[in-house]
């Protein structure tokens, strides 16, 4: 393998899928090292890796004994495991990519933001949509005024039924206090396009949401609390023997169990919790949100929603000169200028798609393997200081939603960063 030398946190699925992918796909970078403390994912993805036994280790602390033996680190640990790794790495020399969100609780995002300044090391933030083709032409349009002045921006995250149950209701992000609030852990890729696009920092926000469907009161009469023991499951559009035991043993089957085998699934049912009942499950993430943010002027409504058949992001932008509609499942972009005729642009996406991302997240280590070639590199599209801004929208319109106010966005933002680096300040006398 060519390219930089990086080390790998993680051997989940972003992990696995991704990161290793990569590297096995493009040779653009050499992942030289793995720390996983699943015995069996972390010697399955070293042995497709070539990495030799003495570098594969169950923790990452062990990992980062050896000395520094890379360029870089991937970190691709769950969302409450990501702050400690980063800054130890950091410390060690290392530039980072780290999955998003930054943290689970915004005082974690924030310290990461802090340590970065503080070792002077670059950190990118896995927010793989700017690095679609899609939303780059849509914010080149943008910024090029081809509607005019911008006015406003609707944004729709469609997260697909089937997703929801398998991700938020069954799966890792299922819990607010476990992992994240729902508006972090799946919108967050959304707050960051809106504020990439328009090119300016939120000055107000407010938000509405609940889980209204995925509650025990809503469990059909005759379910029973796992899918194979139920007498409804076949009319059941959440069955997770529909879902898991097919003929794929790609996303979102490979998640349930390391055996891929019919059998391996059919125990993982039995015993994990993705054979649950989505109506008897530990789940308290909202199943639908709508965000309505003011940046200097410019109106954006956003709406994250689990009951749709398709899984995908629509944007409509409105200037004044026109509007432009974007639907990112499908990869197009229409131009409506007033008084003249639809332009339809049909975006290429370049890369293979892979999870969704539509080529972004290939185009994203791209990027990685740029910085890490050279020192003097910046111009970071997702460096941490720009991920920070979405994160903090976020965690506001989730206060937003449970207190029923209007958050200031200049105040929120910097009470908080001034409040963890004070903190900060203080623990390090």
């Amino acid at each position: 393998m060519a390219g930089p030398k990086v080390v790998l946190i993680g051997a989940g699925s972003r992990g696995r899928d991704i990161y290793s992918a990569y590297a096995l796909e493009t040779s653009k970078i050499d992942i030289v090292a793995l720390a996983e403390p699943n015995d069996q994912r972390r010697n399955s993805l070293a042995e497709k890796l070539k990495i030799s036994s003495d570098r594969r280790f169950k923790d990452w602390k062990d990992l980062l004994s050896v000395g520094k033996i890379a360029d870089g680190v991937i970190i691709a640990t769950m969302d409450n495991l990501h702050v400690e790794p980063a800054i130890e790495f950091m410390k060690a020399g290392y530039d980072i990519l780290l999955e998003k969100p930054i943290d689970r609780t915004l005082d974690g995002a924030i310290k990461v933001y802090l340590y970065s300044r503080k070792y002077k090391k670059r950190v990118m933030v896995a927010h793989v949509l700017r690095y679609t083709k899609f939303f780059r032409k849509i914010r080149e349009l943008v910024s090029n005024g081809i509607v005019g002045d911008l006015i406003g921006i609707e944004h729709k995250e469609n997260v697909g039924y089937w997703h929801m149950a398998h991700s938020f209701v069954r799966g890792n992000w299922r819990s607010r206090e476990e992992t994240a609030p729902m508006i972090l852990t799946k919108s967050c890729h959304d707050m960051d396009i809106i504020y990439w696009i328009i090119g300016k920092k939120c000055s107000k926000i407010s938000s509405f949401g609940n889980l209204m469907h995925f509650r025990k009161e809503k469990m059909p009469a005759g379910a029973a609390e796992r899918c194979l023991d139920c007498k409804v499951e076949d009319e059941c559009p959440y069955s997770a023997l529909k879902l898991y035991l097919n003929s794929s043993t790609g996303w979102p089957q490979n998640v349930i169990s390391d055996d891929l085998s019919y059998e391996g699934r059919l125990k993982a049912l039995r015993e994990g919790p993705y054979g649950r009942c989505v109506y008897n499950c530990d789940n308290d993430v909202v199943d639908h949100q709508v965000v309505s943010m003011d940046f200097e002027g410019i109106n954006v409504n956003f709406t994250m929603q689990a009951f749709t058949f398709e899984m995908d992001r629509r944007i409509r932008i409105f200037g004044s000169k026109g509007e432009i509609q974007g639907h990112f499942g499908k990869n197009e972009i229409d131009v409506l200028l007033f008084g003249k005729e639809r332009e339809k642009i049909q975006i290429e996406s370049g890369y293979i798609d892979t999870l969704g991302h539509s080529g972004g997240d290939f185009y994203m280590l791209d990027e990685f393997v740029k910085m890490l070639g050279d020192s003097r590199y910046e111009s970071i599209s997702t460096s941490i200081g720009d991920s920070l801004e979405s994160h903090l929208m976020a965690w506001a319109a989730e206060e937003s939603r449970l207190k029923n106010i209007v958050i200031d966005m200049d105040i929120y933002r910097s009470e908080n960063i001034d409040r963890v680096e004070k903190s900060l300040e203080k623990s390090n006398e």
